[in-house]
């Protein structure tokens, strides 16, 4: 696992002020207000890539410790070599159909350059208090995360 430097992150109340456009009709919105007192894990993805298998392990730990606070955001990106071609919807369809993913994607956005989603300052793991606990290489296999996840799991927040 990669940890990289975190000293460029924003303290924890800039964390709770983003918010991500959903796909669909309506202008959907996830609010980061609403994702205080969990642990936030924030996936860069894309579905024709060579990590792309890692969304079944994703949905995986989705299912294992949403209840009990964990909330996963995938951001589909196509800024590497066209690895997420496809409309929002079309993206959405084919995570659901082919890993039985049930955790939010926001539409694609960029994570490089001058348009990148200001929540890339803070991927990949966000605590229960909005403070980046790791930044993680698209090489970490989402099961090596399980351990910390944990931890983040039990640790209590003084926001709450």
């Amino acid at each position: 696992m990669l940890l990289r430097h975190l000293s460029r992150i924003r303290p924890a109340d800039d964390f709770y002020s983003l918010k991500a456009d959903l796909p669909g009709k309506g202008n959907k919105v996830l609010n980061f207000q609403d994702l205080r007192g969990k642990v936030v894990l924030i996936v860069n993805t894309a579905s024709k890539c060579g990590f792309t298998g890692q969304y079944t392990y994703l949905e995986t730990l989705h299912k294992k410790y949403s209840p009990l606070g964990l909330e996963i955001i995938g951001f589909p990106c196509d800024q590497f070599g066209g690895q997420e071609p496809g409309s929002d919807e079309e993206i959405a369809s084919f995570c659901t159909l082919n890993h039985g993913v049930t955790f939010p994607l926001a539409k694609k956005s960029d994570v490089n350059g001058s348009k990148t989603n200001p929540v890339f300052a803070y991927l990949f793991l966000v605590s229960r208090d909005g403070q980046v606990k790791g930044r993680y290489a698209p090489t970490t296999k989402p099961e090596n995360l399980e351990v910390v996840i944990e931890r983040l799991l039990d640790e209590p927040s003084s926001s709450l």
